[in-house]
């Protein structure tokens, strides 16, 4: 999965499609993540005693990641994501996400 948590993202599909927003949580397993501010639902609820008043409930749902564009921080502009591996002396390979358009490595 190329988004993480604490990404900027782009809509590209929905009712929401033009918008972008900071990405809230990911489930990585259902290729799921869930936006601030957007594809927002609403839950109503009901009073739980005699005399309250029921409330309404507005929460971002999960979407599909299939739907959204990591925005580039360096260049600012929706992009598909490619991997490199950069190799380093004595340690592991480290992996990193790379902007498509201005080849530029995000982290």
């Amino acid at each position: 999965m190329n988004i993480k948590k604490n990404d900027q993202v782009k809509i590209l599909a929905g009712k929401d499609k033009g918008k972008s927003g900071k990405v809230l949580q990911v489930i990585p397993q259902e290729n799921k993540a869930s936006i601030e501010g957007l594809n927002l639902l609403i839950k109503h609820m009901r009073p739980s005693r005699r005399g309250e008043k029921g409330q309404r409930i507005e929460f971002p749902a999960f979407m599909k990641a299939d739907n959204l564009a990591l925005v580039c921080p360096k260049c600012g502009r929706a992009t598909k994501v490619c991997h490199k591996t950069i190799k380093t002396e004595g340690k592991k390979d480290k992996k990193f996400r790379v902007c498509k358009k201005c080849q530029e490595i995000i982290e």
